[in-house]
């Protein structure tokens, strides 16, 4: 008997080959009728033998493109129409736009054989892509995901692209990026004060000659610059912390292949799943010893950050290079990363040597994502390239369209209409002029390519942050609602929402700082909470940040707060004593004393920082959460035991100092002891305060791996259900997607 089906898909269904399955599916079937992309996904009808048609169906969830993810499908059967045969019809562009958007994906084994073929006329092209591969967000301009809406528009496809892009059956179908080295984009390379000096393979060729001169090169990539140098090159990676104004933070290191990784590495399976996904995300690994990377790559960390090529110019550098190349966001501390040409010199010039750009636009920057691997599941630190902006799917609907603006730190946005939330790429802290003006452009970006006007604006409850400002001048200009979060109830519904937790659950959400309800600075926070609201049924006792931000950066000054708090101005000799002048101290008393720039906090994040002074880890930071980072070092798991500690309602660190103080055994025992401490904590706290819900670990302070399985493990002794971030960061890149579940806005 025959039928005719009416199939509406929704998802990750445009840009990923799946109108040429679609069509080499039905044909195969023997099936009539069409397939077409419009603004809500991919509509399809056919017609045939329902044998046929039920096979068919089979077909589209079992065998569909391994890029393409099916959120929703709607089937309607309709009279038989008698179409003559299956064709894949012209993308429609009205209607509300709700179709997923794909990230960029790295190129595919294909693509890599045809670069290698000398054969190929494609041989060594940097812009080789496919169906399967290649950028899709980096270069949208709007929806539906075709050619014209893209910035390969300019580029005009010579006729044997043309004849692929065209054919059904070819690897090409409708590969909106498809180009060769005929008519696509090229390379170019420059000297930093922009003199012309090759182009093409030949650029190529010089800029590997120039990286082994020690030379720091800026190239340009999918979704903007890196600073790329030798990463066992130690004057030029001196060079080049020097000139970014790094300090000691860490930088990524891109290697040619998973083997060379495992030379410089020690890599678990799983972590070696991750790095080669198609993602490609920059891991956070354990180093081996004795390598010829430079100790400059990762000062005074046994970890570093290792990623495989995830560009056709990436793998032609890294192939014909051999060593491995530092690859770091090109942009001056707390800006955003450079994606235009022009830019690139004016802002890149000082403290590079020569720059490589491509005549490929970048729409959307996006920086590369950054994972680590904690309890054998991945934990974000930065969501972007790979990943976004893929929607996490709500456990409810929401009641309106809502536009949430994240945080300071670490920001993202976040767009959210039914049961979707659309989070954007990393945006980064919002310090400077230029970052809070890609703030505003990414927001533009996404109410344009969904076409969105939300009914409400959501933000944190800081007074001080852009975000906030922001949101309020938004909502005054535009007539919509302003709701306010609490950071650390943000954290928990992000938490929440993720793991699609309907229920109440007993929220443990520690970082470096958040303004409270009360005026303080939190970060030591438990709640009892749901989506209507929290209860603060404990945290860390309050303590003096002498000296306000400066404590952010100075572990010893929230030590020797901690210090007066214990034993007032006879304070025992310590590592943190003696980081300062007997008059600082006097000085510093004084304001502690009297509360002079001396906020009140909670916060988890800072008594790591003073965990880290008084055992003589860190005094100064050089970058957020460096203390704890060190401190991960110094952990061993054959520690079992752990410090005293009281809790009276509230949690006193008081013992814990104390006992730390008075221990004689070396620093490793000691910061395996503080970490289990607070694991410990973190137990008591539950049984007296949450006994029967789940426990939920949300906070930037989560990212610290040996803490978080400590956690789960003790959770596991306890046979204590624990729920940890898979989705979104811990850290403040997840706080966007709290403030949009609110009260299930």
């Amino acid at each position: 008997m025959k039928k005719h089906l009416k199939i509406h898909l929704t998802g990750a269904v445009q840009g990923v080959g799946f109108r040429p399955f679609v069509y080499n599916t039905a044909k195969r079937f023997g099936l009539n009728g069409y397939v077409i992309n419009d603004t809500h996904g991919v509509i399809i009808e056919v017609e045939g033998e329902e044998r046929d048609i039920n096979r068919f169906l089979i077909f589209l969830q079992t065998e569909k493109p391994p890029l393409a993810h099916i959120f929703s499908q709607e089937i309607q059967e309709l009279p038989l129409k008698g179409f003559a045969d299956f064709k894949i019809r012209k993308s429609k562009h009205r209607g509300k736009k709700e179709v997923f958007i794909l990230p960029d994906i790295s190129v595919c084994d294909e693509c890599l054989k045809e670069l290698d073929d000398p054969e190929n006329r494609r041989y060594r092209y940097p812009f080789i892509n496919c169906t399967n591969c290649g950028p899709r967000f980096s270069i949208i301009e709007k929806l539906p995901y075709d050619r014209p809406n893209t910035t390969m528009k300019q580029f005009r496809m010579c006729p044997e692209c043309e004849k692929e892009y065209n054919d059904p059956e070819d690897r090409r179908f409708h590969a909106q990026p498809n180009a060769c080295p005929v008519c696509g984009p090229h390379i170019t390379l420059y000297s930093s004060d922009k003199k012309f000096i090759t182009q093409k393979e030949e650029a190529l060729e010089k800029t590997v000659r120039l990286l082994k001169e020690g030379n720091i090169i800026a190239v340009k990539g999918v979704g903007g610059f890196h600073l790329v140098c030798d990463a066992t090159n130690d004057q030029a990676l001196k060079k080049l912390r020097e000139r970014k104004r790094r300090g000691e933070k860490p930088f990524a290191v891109m290697f040619r292949d998973i083997n060379q990784i495992k030379e410089y590495a020690e890599i678990t399976d799983f972590e070696e799943a991750v790095i080669l996904s198609p993602e490609r995300p920059v891991v956070i690994v354990r180093s081996k010893k004795e390598t010829d990377l430079s100790p400059e790559v990762a000062p005074s960390l046994d970890r570093i950050g290792v990623f495989l090529p995830y560009s056709p110019l990436h793998y032609l550098l890294l192939n014909d290079y051999k060593k491995p190349l530092v690859m770091t966001s090109a942009n001056l501390s707390d800006e955003p990363i450079v994606k235009d040409n022009d830019q690139a010199f004016e802002k890149l010039s000082l403290f590079t040597d020569y720059i490589l750009v491509h005549n490929r636009r970048i729409k959307n920057r996006v920086d590369d994502s950054v994972v680590r691997v904690i309890d054998k599941r991945i934990s974000f630190i930065r969501r972007s390239r790979g990943y976004a902006p893929l929607p996490v799917k709500l456990p409810f609907k929401l009641k309106r369209k809502v536009l949430a603006v994240g945080g300071h730190q670490k920001n993202t946005i976040a767009v959210g209409f039914d049961d979707k939330a659309f989070l954007s790429q990393h945006i980064g802290d919002l310090q400077t002029f230029d970052a809070c003006r890609n703030f505003e452009e990414v927001i533009e970006s996404f109410l344009s390519l969904y076409d969105f006007k939300p009914d409400v604006v959501v933000c944190d409850l800081h007074p001080s942050y852009f975000s906030t400002k922001w949101a309020k001048d938004f909502s005054q200009k535009n007539g919509v609602s302003l709701v306010q979060v609490q950071h650390h109830y943000s954290h928990a519904l992000s938490l929440m929402a993720e793991n699609q937790i309907k229920e109440r659950i007993f929220a443990v959400s520690w970082d470096g700082t958040g303004y409270g309800d009360d005026g303080n600075l939190w970060g030591g926070e438990f709640f009892v909470c749901d989506y209507e609201g929290y209860e603060r049924v404990s945290h860390f006792d309050y303590f003096r940040l002498i000296g306000g931000e400066k404590a952010v950066k100075e572990p010893r000054r929230v030590a020797i707060s901690v210090l007066f708090s214990i034993f007032g101005e006879n304070i025992p000799d310590t590592p943190c004593l003696k980081a300062f002048k007997e008059k600082e101290i006097d000085i510093l008393y004084k304001m502690w004393e009297k509360g002079l720039n001396s906020p009140f906090s909670s916060s988890a994040g800072r008594l790591f920082d003073a965990a880290a002074s008084i055992l003589g880890i860190r005094q100064i930071l050089s970058y957020e959460g460096q203390s704890g980072m060190i401190m991960e070092n110094f952990y061993d798991r054959n520690v079992k035991d752990f410090y005293p500690f009281e809790i009276d309602n509230n949690v006193s660190w008081k013992p814990i100092f104390e006992e730390m103080i008075k221990d004689i055994s070396d620093v490793s025992v000691k910061a395996s002891r503080f970490i289990n401490t607070l694991a410990e904590v973190v137990i008591r706290v539950y049984k007296e305060k949450g006994e029967g819900l789940k426990i939920g670990l949300t906070g930037g302070v989560f990212q610290n791996r040996f803490l978080t399985e400590k956690i789960i493990r003790l959770c596991e002794k306890e046979k204590i259900s624990v729920v940890t971030h898979k989705k979104v960061p811990p850290n403040d890149g997840g706080i966007s997607l709290g403030q949009l579940v609110f009260k299930g806005l």
